[in-house]
This record gives structure tokens, C-alpha cells and sequence, in this order.
């Protein structure tokens, strides 16, 4: 009796009965809506987050996906400077009347950055959401949550973000060990992660890494999560400013053509393989400890910049998630956004339903 029982209640937290309070009786482009406490608090028609992505974030991948009903991000640093920011933020205004926020990666740099003045262009320019990501944003939240802004932290563990919840951000990203860029180091995917955000966190979490379909999105919902972050899935789309030979190569490749970078140096990266990323791993399987002056002429962001313009695919890394294993092809934001609602629609609808008897 207690097998059935079990087996009833496991049955019912992965049917309608768990997911169908989150599908609305009315229509966005003739599909219903999953609402979530983060489509209500950013005040998006679908539980969909564009990550901050460097040179990718720009003003028409960000409007592309706001259009499209999901929430789309601005990256700060892809911008020179701050003032650059400024009218980059302006741009995206003149492409989109949506929600969309801003991402501020603070991480340490050889060349110092002003974070509180892009924090400064930011608040000025009347943003009111901002991801943040790398190390703690403390020292900027007073400022932000004075201009009454809506705070973003991505986290890859449970204590990173309760300590973003205790410091009084609003939402946090949950990154699984499938993400692209910077998966932390204690190596959990989001099957374990995310239930365990679900039990200890109070404010609303998304789900990060891994993602690119309806059928993750309902698992997320279904894991705990209130929505879905995704970068590498939105690189592959027509409106992100990249060339069509990156594009290509992740639609050609499989789960397996990422690389973990940087393991030695208790600072991992996610990229996509290719033969830039096998002499940064030949590099750190040699014996001793690693030397990142010999690494760094071979990964530095402009390399990847310059990538990103010319489609030379060996001239330097760039982030990739796991996720790639799942791309095969090149949707507008809105063709991508539309599919993987409907599908999940579909999920949640009709065949989890169909497994109650």
C-alpha cells in the first residue's frame, strides 16, 4: 500500500497536477502561457532569460528576445565603456518597448574596471532589472535598490545563493554543471542542484544550464525552478551578432565538443572544443602547477571577440554549454521562444496528463 502511495504522489509532482496551475486559460500567439513568480516579477509573457553573454548581449539579440516575450539582456562589459553603455541601452530602447535588463559581470581584471560607473550609466539610463554574475555584488546593491531595480545573481551552488538571498537580491540563476563559461567547481548538474535550491531558497530561482527545449523547460518548472536561463542556446539564433561559421559548428556538434578550461587553476570554463581549447588542456596536463602567463596570449577575450566577427573558428575560445548537443538549427528569437513554449505546453498538457490513471 505505502509502494502505491508513493508511486501516486512521485506521479502527481510530474503530472498537470503539479504543472498545470502554471498554464494560463488565456493566449499569447495562439499558445497558452505558463506564469510563474518570475514572468509576474519581470514582467515577461514567458519564463525565458537571455543570459549576459560577452559579445553577444548586444541591443538586437536583446530586443529579439524581449520582443519575442521572454526577458533579454544586455551585456555592460561587451560595451567599451560606460558612456557606450549609455547608448547601447538607448539603442535597444528604439528596438523593443519590453522588459530587458542589463548584465554586470564583476570579476577580477588586469586593467581596472569602473563598475560604479557602469552601475552609475545603468541606474541613469532607467533600467530596472540587472543580472549580476562573478563575485559578490554587495558593495553595488544599495545603489541599484535605491533606483528600485530588480537584482539577477547567477550562482552554481546552493550556499552561493542563499548567500545572494541573505544580501537581499531578488532572484537568483542556478548554473548546473552543463553550463557554458563558468560552472564553479564543485561539479553538480541540475537534476541534484536544482531540488535543492527549490528547499532552501525563498525567493524564485531560475534554472541554468543545459536548457534549449519545452522538454527542459517543463523540468525545470517541475525541479523547482520559475523559469529557464539561456545563453548558448540563443547564440545559435539568426539575430545573435555573431558569424553563421560559430553558429554552424554548434548546430554540427555534439554533447561531447565542450572542454573544461582553467581546472587546475580552481577557475573552470566551459568553451567549445577546438584546437585553441586542446593546447590550453595540453598546457594544463603537464606535471607542476599551471603557469597562466603561457595560457593567457592563447585565450584572451579579443581573440574571442575577433572570432565571434570573422568565423575563423580556430583563432581563439568561446563559451558553450553542453547544450549544443541539442541544437540543430538556426530560429529567429521569436521562432525559438514559440517552439519551446508550445512544446512544453504541449508536455504538461497532454502527455504527463496522460500517465494518471
Amino acid at each position: 500500500m505505502r509502494i502505491k502511495t508513493l508511486q501516486r504522489k512521485l506521479a502527481v509532482a510530474l503530472s498537470l497536477g503539479a504543472l498545470g496551475p502554471l498554464i494560463q486559460a488565456f493566449t499569447v500567439r495562439g499558445h497558452k502561457l505558463i506564469k510563474t513568480r518570475v514572468t509576474e516579477m519581470l514582467g515577461i509573457e514567458h519564463p525565458i532569460v537571455q543570459g549576459g553573454m560577452q559579445w553577444v548581449g548586444r541591443a538586437e539579440m536583446t530586443s529579439a528576445v524581449s520582443n519575442a516575450g521572454g526577458l533579454g539582456i544586455l551585456t555592460a562589459l561587451t560595451q567599451p565603456d560606460p558612456e557606450a553603455l549609455g547608448r547601447e541601452i538607448r539603442r535597444c530602447r528604439e528596438l523593443t518597448d519590453k522588459p530587458f535588463g542589463v548584465n554586470l559581470t564583476i570579476l577580477p581584471t588586469i586593467r581596472p574596471v569602473p563598475y560604479d560607473d557602469y552601475v552609475a550609466a545603468i541606474i541613469e539610463s532607467g533600467v530596472t532589472i540587472v543580472e549580476t554574475a562573478g563575485r559578490n555584488p554587495q558593495p553595488y546593491l544599495p545603489a541599484l535598490k535605491e533606483a528600485g531595480i530588480t537584482v539577477i545573481h547567477k550562482c552554481t551552488s546552493v550556499r552561493h545563493s542563499l548567500k545572494a538571498e541573505s544580501i537581499g537580491c531578488d532572484l537568483v540563476s542556478v548554473d548546473g554543471f552543463e553550463c557554458a563559461g563558468h560552472p564553479g567547481e564543485d561539479d553538480v548538474t541540475n537534476l541534484i542542484l536544482l531540488p535543492l535550491a527549490a528547499r532552501r531558497l525563498k525567493i524564485p530561482f531560475l534554472a541554468s544550464g543545459g536548457f534549449g527545449d519545452g522538454r527542459g523547460l517543463v523540468a525545470a518548472l517541475a525541479l523547482g525552478a520559475e523559469g529557464i536561463n539561456m545563453g548558448t542556446r540563443f547564440m545559435v539564433t539568426r539575430e545573435a551578432p555573431i558569424h553563421e561559421n560559430v553558429k554552424q559548428a554548434m548546430v554540427d556538434a555534439t554533447e561531447l565538443d565542450t572542454a573544461l578550461l582553467y581546472r587546475t587553476l580552481r577557475n573552470t570554463a566551459r568553451v567549445f572544443r577546438n584546437s585553441v581549447a586542446s593546447q590550453v588542456l595540453e598546457i594544463e596536463g603537464r606535471q607542476g602547477p599551471t603557469d597562466f602567463d603561457e595560457i593567457a596570449p592563447l585565450v584572451k577575450g579579443t581573440r574571442g571577440r575577433e572570432l565571434f566577427e570573422s568565423g575563423h573558428l580556430e583563432h581563439g575560445i568561446w563559451s558553450a554549454g553542453m547544450v549544443i548537443g541539442l541544437i540543430d538549427d538556426i530560429p529567429s528569437c521569436e521562432e525559438l521562444i514559440t517552439r519551446i513554449v508550445a512544446e512544453a505546453e504541449q508536455i504538461i498538457s497532454q502527455r504527463l496528463k496522460g500517465m494518471i490513471s
